[in-house]
């Protein structure tokens, strides 16, 4: 998938925000630009009413600035930060982590080894070396108590119906960040 700068997904504002300001942060890095009307994807609604949603559109100039600049100010009252991204996207929420380990209490990642094109299917095996090379990354964010997660992986099937990573407003991811949010909230 070509993530180069489409002037048609940069247009807009670099994030989008939507939510309850009591719930768990939600950090999204969206590299295809979705939420450029000012809205999140449909499938993401339904979360607002729980979570306070940013949705940082990486097309847009700013986008992860505004991610950058949302976890150098620790959110109010402790709150944890989820951080959410995909594909190309997934090594600059590591690298976030990595700069604010201390307001990010997990990364979620949707087929983080698709940072350029991945055959239909060969997603979750992309997935597996790109758990293997990012080993000692990880561990070394769990020791500062961040959780790193894949949670969703293109099958390449019909309900796919595009090539990884799988775009965030896809129904499967989000019911895999709801999953993955409530599982860690109950673990705080």
């Amino acid at each position: 998938m070509d993530y180069s700068p489409d002037p048609v997904r940069a247009a807009g504002p670099p994030a989008v925000t939507e939510g309850t300001p009591d719930g768990p942060i939600v950090l999204v890095l969206d590299p295809a630009g979705a939420a450029k009307h000012d809205g999140l994807p449909a499938t993401w609604r339904p979360f607002a009413d729980r979570w306070r949603i940013v949705w940082c559109r990486m097309p847009a100039d700013g986008g992860l600035s505004e991610a950058d600049e949302i976890l150098a100010d620790p959110p109010v009252g402790g709150r944890p930060v989820h951080l959410v991204a995909s594909g190309p996207f997934g090594e600059a929420a590591l690298g976030l982590a990595e700069r604010h380990p201390e307001a990010v209490r997990a990364v979620l990642l949707v087929d983080p080894a698709a940072s350029g094109y991945v055959e239909a299917g060969d997603g979750a095996t992309a997935d597996e070396y790109w758990e293997q090379d990012s080993a000692p990354r990880r561990a070394a964010l769990a020791r500062s108590g961040v959780d790193v997660r894949v949670i969703a992986h293109s099958e390449g099937g019909a309900r796919d119906r595009i090539p990884a990573p799988l775009p965030l407003g896809h129904p499967d991811v989000a019911e895999a960040v709801r999953k993955s949010v409530a599982d860690l909230g109950r673990k705080e």
